[in-house]
């Protein structure tokens, strides 16, 4: 069993030295060492050899030398044999082992008595301590209460003396606002104190915040007579500001009325005429130094004109004085210079007008300018001063206004107010000009209301009434003569080209036909007649100068006007020369109107209102048949229906100037196309008129009687095919020699190739239609082919190339014209 013990402890022994040496395996350490471990370990390992010879070390060597001896006698005894031997043996043995192999326990359970004597040493002086540290505890705990104790009432101490501290202060703050008012009296009344010093607006500062404070706390003991000192502080500070800032104004009053310069400034003083430097500097220059005085004071009187009451009503004052003292420096200035303008101007009214404003307009600019160089708040006494400024503008220039009879001088005036002032300067700075708008708006309307009334004048004297001279009437001799110059001025052309030697291209039949296209000298603006010229130059002129409701009435009435002495100026024509002459000259200014009112970018519509009394006369006439029920109580009193019948009744007719012109165009044109036709083909048509009152008359209810009737129209000696052939010959004469005078008339009058297109179609078609209807009844009334061969009715394509030859004939001959 030993031995196993042995081999066991080995065994272990053994297993731990290779455990031990695996720490420090280089392939799979169990713990690694550093390089300072290593260090130690190789110290360690030097110092036990040193110390290998140690004498306990040699006694132990004794000891196991010793049991290794006693085993191997023991191995080497003789063999048992009986029981006792062995028990002697084992006991010999088991002493031997004891005392060999358990003195490393003896010696290890010494020590450890030792030292369990040690621990019960050492936990004695620990229990002796523990009771010292109890005591301890025990007395700390009692500094600890006493010292919290000490705190709390130090923290209490110190809560108190800050809550003292405050009210101390809170005290003296509420006690300030008292004591402060006797030291600010005394402040203000002293005679040597500035308000332009810098600790003026300080003290007011102090005043402001001391009254607002006991204001809010009227508790207060004697609050109500603090608040009062206050209050006389802030009118005694108020007035003080007053008087300086009127002072300093004014001073530079007095420099601009008597200013100490030269006697040519002197004269200058007076006129604000010439805007020179000298002038501005005596106006304005002194005022804008003095601003810089009081700017700063001003502002802050600006700032609590919304927190006390005092400071609103002297800013009101200054702004009155301030304005007072520039109505007593301008307003004569202003006066003269505006009268000298209008002296020297006095011819000249657009001018004086033009001058007039645009020097107001300055002046308003410079003085806006001005007061806001003094005052940043706007004030209603400004805009009243300017207001008195403009109003001599006003009263000085209407009078002129109101006595201009010339339509285009009031129409100039119109224009410059609206376009030039209104538009371009009160705009683009309205909110200094704002009361030179309102003036100029006043002037505007007041030459808006003359050149009404003096276009109404115009229209009637002018357009409705005007007679024309026999040269206004010499069509188509004035036409003519046009058409003629304006050949000389094209030869002479030519020819300067020629001589130039510059190259020129032929006149073609093209070219030539191109002075019918609407720019011959006789379509100018001069060769119209006058009232068409009167009307289209006053709707120019009032198109821009007067309102939109304005220049419709006018308009519906100036085109009225026109088309009616347009239609007299026709009449004469065609008294003098002839029908065709009449028309055209009337479908040609027709034309002319239409085209140039076109332009205007307005609605010739106006509502007409009138009263109809048509029913009136009918409601009498019934009044009169029931004269008995006049005073009837009942439904049928007579007249109560005549109150209630014969109410005139009120209608709205809408009048269309443009329809008017176009009506007139239309109905002037119909009749030239009739009277033209009728000139061309009237004996065919002559005779259809008779023919078909002739079948009219006829009876036709029986066929026989039908029949005898058409066979009677040929019986008759007027609608024999001889006859008839008369008219149709006759009508063909009419178509080569008449036509092209008509063509020519038209070429002249009209002068736009389109616009005879246009006239000639209808013409055309109404020639061919009356051969046509004449063939037509001729076939109708069983006139025999023998009939209608000596009828010889041309057919239509036939007209049509005559009418065209008829054309043709006329360019030609009118290209002769231009050559000879």
């Amino acid at each position: 069993m030993s031995v196993n013990l042995i081999n066991l402890e080995h065994a272990e022994q053994k297993k731990f030295q290779n455990r031990v040496l695996m720490w420090d395996d280089k392939m799979l350490p169990l713990a690694k060492l550093g390089n300072e471990q290593v260090c130690i370990l190789k110290k360690l390992e030097k110092k036990s050899d040193t110390n290998a010879n140690t004498p306990k070390q040699v006694e132990k060597h004794k000891v196991d030398n010793e049991t290794e001896v006693c085993q191997a006698d023991f191995l080497n005894s003789a063999p048992i044999e009986a029981t006792p031997e062995f028990l002697s043996l084992f006991e010999k043995f088991d002493d031997m082992h004891l005392g060999s192999s358990n003195n490393v326990y003896s010696e290890f359970y010494n020590q450890m008595s030792n030292r369990k004597k040690e621990c019960n040493i050492l936990y004695e002086h620990i229990e002796k301590i523990q009771a010292d540290l109890d005591i301890l505890i025990k007395e700390y705990e009692f500094v600890y209460e006493k010292t919290s104790l000490m705190n709390t009432a130090s923290d209490k101490l110190i809560q108190d003396q800050n809550t003292l501290n405050e009210i101390t202060s809170e005290i003296r703050i509420r006690l300030k606002h008292f004591n402060d008012v006797d030291t600010l009296i005394q402040r203000l009344q002293n005679p040597t104190f500035s308000v332009a010093s810098d600790t003026f607006t300080e003290i007011i500062s102090n005043i402001d915040e001391s009254e607002k404070y006991i204001r809010n706390h009227l508790n207060f003991k004697e609050a109500l007579a603090y608040e009062v000192k206050y209050k006389q502080c802030r009118l005694k500070a108020v007035q003080m500001i007053k008087n300086y800032v009127i002072q300093i104004l004014a001073t530079a009053t007095d420099q601009v009325l008597n200013p100490k310069l030269q006697s040519h400034q002197k004269e200058e003083q007076n006129s604000l005429e010439k805007k020179s430097e000298t002038s501005f500097a005596i106006f304005y220059g002194k005022f804008q130094v003095s601003s810089v005085k009081i700017q700063k004071i001003i502002r802050f009187v600006e700032d609590r004109c919304k927190m006390y009451s005092a400071y609103e009503d002297l800013l009101s004052e200054l702004h009155q004085y301030f304005l007072t003292q520039r109505v007593i420096i301008m307003s004569s200035s202003v006066d003269d210079t505006i009268k000298n303008i209008c002296v020297k101007y006095k011819g000249d009214h657009c001018t004086l007008v033009r001058s007039t404003c645009t020097f107001l307009i300055h002046i308003c600019q410079d003085e806006h300018r001005l007061f806001y160089q003094f005052f940043s708040v706007k004030s209603s006494q400004m805009l009243s001063y300017l207001e008195g400024l403009c109003n001599i503008l006003y009263d000085n220039v209407r009078p002129f206004i109101i006595h201009i009879n010339h339509l285009e001088t009031l129409a100039e005036i119109c224009g410059i107010l609206k376009t030039e002032m209104l538009h371009e300067h009160v705009q683009q700075n309205f909110e200094a000009l704002e009361t030179m708008e309102k003036v100029l708006q006043q002037l505007l309307q007041d030459t808006q209301e003359r050149l009404v009334f003096r276009a109404h004048l115009y229209l009637q004297s002018d357009i409705q009434q005007y007679h024309p001279s026999p040269g206004d009437l010499a069509y188509p001799d004035k036409l003519e003569m046009m058409e003629s110059i304006a050949v000389a001025l094209q030869d002479s052309n030519q020819i300067d080209r020629l001589d130039s030697k510059a190259p020129s291209l032929p006149v073609d039949s093209e070219q030539q036909a191109a002075m019918r296209t609407g720019n011959s000298p006789a379509d100018m603006h001069g060769m119209w007649y006058p009232t068409v010229r009167r009307t289209l130059v006053f709707l120019s002129r009032l198109y821009r100068c007067v309102d939109r409701p304005i220049f419709q009435c006018l308009s519906q009435e100036a085109l009225a006007y026109c088309i009616q002495n347009l239609s007299s100026a026709s009449n004469s024509i065609a008294a003098k020369k002839t029908n065709i002459d009449g028309k055209l000259f009337e479908i040609k200014h027709l034309l002319i109107l239409r085209e140039q009112i076109a332009p205007f970018r307005v609605d010739f519509t106006m509502k007409q209102t009138s009263l109809d009394f048509s029913r009136v006369k009918t409601a009498a006439f019934e009044l009169l048949q029931k004269r008995k029920q006049l005073f009837s109580i009942s439904s049928n009193n007579a007249l109560l229906e005549f109150f209630i019948d014969g109410a005139p009744e009120v209608k709205e007719q809408l009048l269309d100037s443009r329809k008017d012109v176009d009506r007139q165009l239309k109905i002037s044109c119909e009749f030239f196309i009739t009277n033209v036709t009728t000139e061309v083909v009237g004996p065919v048509l002559s005779f259809i008129e008779n023919a078909e009152k002739f079948l009219k008359q006829q009876p036709s209810s029986q066929p026989q009687i039908e029949s005898s009737g058409i066979d009677s129209l040929r019986k008759c000696s007027w609608s024999a095919p001889q006859q008839i052939h008369s008219y149709i010959q006759e009508a063909q004469r009419n178509m080569k020699n008449k036509l092209p005078g008509i063509q020519r008339s038209m070429q002249l009058y009209l002068s736009n190739k389109e616009t005879e297109l246009i006239m000639f179609r209808p013409i055309r078609n109404n020639i061919i239609a009356s051969f046509v209807r004449l063939e037509e009844l001729l076939v109708t009334n069983r006139y025999s082919n023998d009939d209608m061969l000596i009828v010889n009715i041309p057919t239509a394509d036939q007209v049509s190339v005559t009418l065209s030859s008829a054309s043709l004939l006329v360019d030609a001959n009118y290209f002769q014209q231009l050559k000879k």
